[in-house]
């Protein structure tokens, strides 16, 4: 029987030093997670407009293409070459196989300065300037011919060319020369040259002679108004056989 005025016994409560604890999640790590939710669907969206931009900008080559391709005859003759148009080009009237008609230039090519001039009864004028004549098969196209001078009246890359035959009896040194007179300099400019005092052995007699060739060609741009022409030293004793074998020429190349 208990005793009166004593309590009850007080409850005893052990605690495991040896128990996992529960993580709990950090705040920031919780911050984290909503801003990646937040950025997300914006970086989505972002992906979906430079799509669409891309789209545009293809859409829009394609565009400019077709335009190009309709407007320009080179394209049309390539993707059409049975439909021709009087003065086209040549691979444009060349389309039909059966055709025996015979393909013109176009009318941009056939208007490209060019010009072929052949030696004159005077074959060298003042400053050893070599005199060319405008006749048999010479002919001048968009390109003005004066006192020796070539002169270019549209601008670009030309094909120049000359060629001198001489009877080099007295065996003498000879410079064959193709010049350029330019608004941009004050002095003619030196494009090409050749020189030459070969003889034969023995000596050749005025009736035999010693003949010397020389041709010179290259490719130069000019700009309107530049003056082309070919100098010959020692003009008292050059003596030019033929006309046919002495000449001089240009040609547009581009554009």
């Amino acid at each position: 029987m208990a005793e009166a005025g004593v309590g009850t016994c007080p409850q005893v409560f052990v605690v495991d030093s040896q128990a996992n604890y529960l993580s709990v999640p950090s705040k920031p790590k919780q911050r984290w997670e909503r801003l990646g939710h937040r950025v997300l669907p914006l970086l989505v969206a972002l992906a979906m407009l430079a799509l669409i931009v891309q789209g545009f900008l293809i859409y829009h080559l394609y565009q400019k293409t077709e335009a190009f391709s309709r407007s320009h005859p080179l394209c049309q003759n390539l993707s059409n070459p049975q439909t021709g148009q009087q003065g086209g080009t040549i691979m444009g009237q060349v389309g039909s196989k059966e055709s025996n008609e015979i393909p013109t230039m176009s009318t941009q090519t056939h208007q490209r300065p060019f010009a072929h001039l052949i030696a004159s009864s005077s074959p060298v004028g003042e400053d050893s300037v070599v005199q060319w004549a405008e006749q048999g098969e010479a002919v001048t196209q968009n390109m003005r011919h004066e006192k020796g001078w070539l002169i270019a009246e549209t601008e670009g890359y030309y094909y120049i060319y000359s060629k001198l035959q001489l009877n080099n009896a007295d065996c003498l040194f000879f410079q064959h020369k193709v010049m350029k007179s330019t608004s941009a300099y004050a002095k003619p400019i030196e494009l090409m040259k050749s020189k030459s005092s070969h003889c034969l052995t023995p000596k050749p007699t005025a009736k035999t002679g010693d003949i010397w060739n020389s041709f010179l060609a290259g490719i130069f741009h000019l700009q309107r108004g530049d003056k082309i022409f070919v100098t010959l030293e020692n003009k008292q004793k050059a003596h030019i056989v033929g006309f046919t074998e002495n000449f001089m020429g240009a040609f547009m190349i581009f554009p």
